[in-house]
């Protein structure tokens, strides 16, 4: 079985590069600096689905763009989260959160309507954090 990306995956977000073990998307929501990391590994869809090695792995993969996402934004807090109840395919959640955003002090998942980026800024974010995170874009 090869690795796919959720359908849902694709048309909510944006590819910014490719880590060692996960693909790094840009959720497409102005709102929010969402980022969405996917193990790049078929069939998975909890954590305990991952070999140990690899969840170390994914787990340092999702800190390193937790602390490239905090540095860019200035955010307060950086949330971590894999829910899957939706997207039942393992991605991991990473979001910039500060108290001027519009979901503060509640999550964002399932907050009000998403608010697609302008193209070109949501190219120029894409671009921002592929280099800032160093990986094939």
């Amino acid at each position: 079985m090869d690795f796919q990306l959720d359908p849902q995956l694709r048309r909510d977000t944006v590819f910014v590069c490719a880590m060692p073990r996960c693909d790094v998307l840009l959720m497409d929501d102005a709102r929010f600096a969402w980022l969405v990391l996917v193990p790049r590994m078929p069939g998975l869809s909890e954590l305990f689905d991952l070999e140990p090695a690899d969840q170390s792995a994914v787990m340092r993969e999702a800190a390193i763009a937790g602390r490239t996402l905090k540095s860019l934004t200035g955010a307060t807090k950086i949330n971590i989260g894999a829910l899957g109840n939706v997207v039942r395919q393992l991605h991991i959640h990473v979001v910039a959160r500060k108290e001027s955003d519009p979901a503060w002090p509640g999550p964002v998942w399932g907050f009000g309507t998403r608010e697609p980026y302008i193209s070109r800024f949501r190219e120029g974010m894409r671009l921002k954090l592929a280099e800032a995170l160093g990986g094939p874009t």
